[in-house]
């Protein structure tokens, strides 16, 4: 019989036996690999970390005991085998479990994850709380997959030496983000995990002082942990944890069940900050996942099939910027961990001395920029809208205060799919339209991507492009208008009413008011490639019924500017916006979510259709 048919909860794997839990860790895998092959999803990370989950969950009891999941996308051995086995053919579908940790839909999902380096932040709060409520149990975070590069994590770090409370750090140490690691500290892990010899002297040390009469103990503590220091200093270039306040235990074989479980069992008997350094093999038992970790991180559908290979909008930046650095020595590319997923191997490729990729360090890969931009050279900082929203207070404040010419090309904005509400980017329009000196963007098609690249490269100030995770296409045009700042793009004449639609919306507007030509109804287009500046001359002389479409959230998008224009100006229009609900927009296909939130073409013609009556 197979181990995983017996495990409904955590307690049915603490009777199980090393062997029994060994062979539970292929068949995790094995579901895994078969489940990510339907649904697509995180596929190396997650194979990963089975053998750690495992351990965790054979040691410790949750949810009395709170396991917090870094990134989030480490998860899906823990929702195997905590009551969500049953429905896990579900994952990333619409209404079925989340690729990630939500606390609304286990228990045992103590803290929501999408982004990273949140764990140890989130765990050291939970860890105060228990304190002040005099509760007894213990708090595990987990952190790594590169998360450890995000500054986040050092500032939980710092308070969680500075506080000595009882808790548990594990690292897992992959060597691997989404992309490889990079920076000082990942040299810093990769110098230990080499090094035998402190970790063959500590443990020899140990034995022996194990012995000694517990009357010595107290005598000579102190000239122990004086001879540790030099002794770490001496192997080790530098005990960055321990001088933190936190007690470092490692490294241990992350895909060793009786090594993890042993050591766990010994920490779980601690109550002092403890750091636990794992070393574990990204896409561990899967050989394609092995050898290529980056390419199998998130997979789509059937991910082993051949595919035919569809240009999304993320390949016209790479080729755009691959030619204009060719002419433009001055051109430089950011990006926070993100080469792959923006699809810029390519220009490391051609010019590996002039992308800079950062680590999971959302606000050091701005204020870097800024510093970039600050003596002449241009840099264009590639990164998802979901993810500016973490350096937010670097954009305002290094950027746009200073008026500097860095190009923010956001990746990923709208609807994503299945990834669901940690990664649509459905607010960037929100949070960036308030931004003095900033200039907004959003192409329509391919060729308007390409003239907006050229454009925001030669523009001298900040500006930001927001494209989707889409294949991308050209549309029908008389001809091409010059992109010129704040200008819209008139497509189509009308004189029953005008559509003004930002990128990703172009294309549904265009067809629905070509079925409405068929039943004699004249609806004009716009492009209108600029969320800020607007184009207030062509404002000014529009139909009395205007409708707005964006794929962004409708509290202050694109929409409410145009509503915001007119009412400043005592200029009486019937405006309809169309755009994104208040909401956090849950996970789901992008084509099914669309037309659930009336951004289908289906959808937009029965609205547009009752706007005009």
């Amino acid at each position: 019989m197979k181990v995983l048919k017996k495990v409904n909860s955590p307690k049915d794997i603490k009777d199980l036996s090393i062997e029994e839990l060994e062979k539970l860790a292929q068949e995790i895998r094995k579901k895994i690999i078969k489940t990510v092959r339907q649904n697509g999803g995180h596929l190396a990370s997650n194979l990963g970390v089975v053998e750690l989950t495992l351990a965790l969950h054979y040691v410790f009891d949750s949810p009395k005991d709170k396991i917090i999941f870094d990134v989030g996308h480490q998860c899906y051995t823990h929702k195997l085998i905590t009551g969500r086995k049953k429905n896990f053919n579900t994952l990333r579908q619409h209404q079925g479990i989340s690729g990630f940790p939500k606390i609304n839909e286990s228990k045992h999902d103590i803290f929501g994850a999408g982004h990273s380096s949140t764990s140890i932040s989130a765990g050291l709060g939970i860890s105060v709380a228990k304190d002040f409520k005099g509760d007894n149990f213990k708090v595990i975070s987990i952190i790594g997959d590169g998360a450890l590069t995000g500054g986040m994590a050092y500032e939980g770090l710092n308070q969680l030496g500075f506080l000595e409370k009882d808790m548990i750090v594990v690292l897992n140490d992959n060597k691997m983000s989404i992309s490889k690691n990079v920076g000082g500290l990942s040299k810093y892990l990769n110098k230990i995990s080499r090094n035998p010899s402190y970790n063959f002297f500590k443990s020899t040390l140990l034995k022996i002082f194990k012995k000694l009469p517990s009357w010595l103990g107290k005598k000579i503590e102190k000239i122990l942990r004086e001879f540790k220091k030099k002794l770490k200093g001496f192997l080790i270039p530098s005990s960055f944890f321990e001088e933190l306040g936190l007690r470092y235990i490692g490294p241990l074989d992350g895909h060793n069940l009786k090594t993890l479980i042993e050591n766990f069992e010994y920490i779980k008997k601690t109550d002092e900050p403890i750091l636990v350094h794992i070393l574990t093999e990204k896409g561990f038992g899967y050989k394609d996942a092995e050898e290529n970790p980056s390419q199998f991180h998130g997979v789509s559908p059937n991910f082993d099939e051949e595919k035919k290979n569809k240009k999304i909008f993320s390949h016209v930046l790479n080729s755009k910027l691959i030619n204009l650095a060719s002419k433009n020595k001055d051109l430089v590319v950011v990006t926070p961990a993100m080469l792959n997923g923006t699809k810029l191997k390519g220009f490391q490729k051609e010019f590996p001395e002039r992308i800079f990729d950062v680590g999971i360090a959302e606000q050091h890969a701005v204020t870097f920029s800024a510093g970039l931009a600050r003596e002449g050279l241009k840099p264009v900082c590639s990164i998802y809208s979901t993810f500016l929203q973490r350096g937010l207070d670097q954009v305002i404040h290094d950027v746009c205060l200073q008026k500097l010419p860095v190009v923010f090309a956001l990746d990923r904005a709208g609807l994503v799919g299945t990834d669901g509400p940690t990664h649509h980017g459905s607010f960037d329009i929100s949070y960036l339209n308030y931004i003095p000196n900033l200039v907004i963007a959003a192409p329509a098609d391919k060729k308007d991507f390409e003239k907006m690249i050229d454009f925001a490269v030669d523009y001298n100030g900040p500006i930001a492009l927001r494209y989707p995770k889409e294949e991308v296409f050209e549309l029908e045009r008389k001809s091409f208008s010059k992109i010129e700042k704040g200008k819209f793009e008139i497509l189509k004449e009308g004189k029953d009413g005008l559509i003004v639609a930002l990128g990703t919306m172009v294309k549904n507007a265009l067809l629905v008011a070509k079925e409405f030509q068929k039943e004699g109804l004249n609806i004009g287009v716009v492009n209108a490639r600029f969320v800020k500046p607007l184009d207030e001359e062509f404002l000014l002389d529009t139909p009395d019924k205007i409708i707005t479409i964006e794929e962004n959230s409708l509290v202050g998008g694109f929409g409410s500017m145009v509503n915001s224009f007119f009412e400043s100006r005592k200029i009486k229009k019937e405006v309809l916006n169309l755009g994104l609900e208040d909401k956090f927009i849950e996970q789901g296909k992008r084509g099914f979510l669309l037309d659930k939130y009336g951004l289908s073409k289906r959808k937009i013609k029965k609205r547009v259709k009752e706007f005009l009556k």
